[in-house]
């Protein structure tokens, strides 16, 4: 592509150039990350191993959030950062105009978003006029969980990395196709493993055999993880705990188990556990005991004045 450009072109740039300005300004003010993801920090949080080609696809722009190399030359809106590249934006957006077929652009997906490996200036002109999709050769990586733009953070991407790692090592998405377990806080997968490495020991000694990995998974995730899980629907627990998932609670409820059983010299079913744990530690349990300490506590002062005044 060597199409000259013109006069509109150079207005066109400056335009987006001087929206990348406000948008700075404005997210300095707001606090929000103007910044265009960087391809390789994605890839290190998630543990990414392998891709798949795809082939060509028509790729819808607004999945496009970030870059391989040029994470610097464009913000998260795929606005030119700085005048470098002043010179191929503005041949491309030439050839916008001209209706000049260009190359499809080259792009990594991960589940539903991609970042691009080539074509950066491509994708910016096209956000640009508001195209809505793009011919790409797609190159899928290899991921056991979804991954849409609410995910592209720092913090949701080490949860999906770990998580992504748990279902490598377990095979438990292929096991169980059912399972969601998400946690909210890092550390949760290891410890999974952990207690599937202990119950796969156990099942050894009781059943005087050696186990494999697939079936000690799947009997810890039968009959250790979801007893606990049908347990905390049953009490709707997760309502004292806005923000957590289930299997927040089944670390802090297994935990909470192994208390109870030392505490009382006896063990006790999940539900017993999830029941004291919900209301030892639940939020909304709170509630009626402080109204209740309220309560009490206006009724001595009214109770105070009628004895000082009968």
């Amino acid at each position: 592509m060597d199409a000259p450009y013109t006069a509109q072109d150079t207005l066109d740039f400056r335009r987006a150039r001087a929206k990348r300005f406000l948008r700075k300004v404005w997210g300095i003010i707001a606090r929000r990350n103007t910044d265009l993801l960087a391809w390789d920090e994605v890839r290190e949080r998630l543990k990414l191993r392998g891709f798949i080609r795809r082939g060509i696809q028509t790729v819808p722009v607004d999945k496009i959030v970030g870059s391989v190399g040029r994470y610097r030359d464009f913000d998260n809106a795929f606005l030119p950062t700085n005048d470098h590249n002043s010179t191929r934006w503005r041949k491309i957006n030439r050839a916008f105009y001209d209706d000049i077929s260009l190359p499809p652009v080259t792009l990594y997906k991960i589940g539903d978003v991609y970042f691009v490996l080539d074509g950066n200036h491509r994708v910016s002109v096209a956000k640009e006029h508001g195209v809505q999709f793009i011919d790409a050769e797609v190159h899928e990586a290899v991921l056991h969980v979804p991954v849409t733009a609410q995910d592209i953070d720092a913090e949701t991407l080490t949860l999906l990395g770990e998580y992504n790692e748990f279902l490598t090592r377990t095979r438990l998405d292929v096991l169980r196709p059912e399972q969601n377990i998400r946690f909210t806080i890092g550390g949760g997968y290891t410890r999974l493993l952990e207690h599937i490495a202990v119950h796969r020991y156990y099942m050894g000694i009781e059943q005087q055999r050696p186990i494999s990995e697939d079936e000690a998974v799947v009997d810890w995730y039968d009959n250790v993880y979801m007893p606990i899980v049908e347990a905390i629907r049953k009490e709707n627990i997760l309502e004292d705990f806005p923000g957590r998932t289930e299997a927040d609670l089944y670390l802090w409820v297994i935990d909470h188990k192994h208390y109870l059983k030392e505490a009382y010299g006896h063990d006790v079913s999940p539900e017993e556990a999830a029941q004291h744990f919900a209301e030892a530690f639940g939020e909304k349990p709170l509630l009626p005991r402080v109204r209740a300490a309220l309560a009490h506590f206006a009724q001595t002062l009214v109770g105070g004045e009628t004895s000082t005044h009968p």
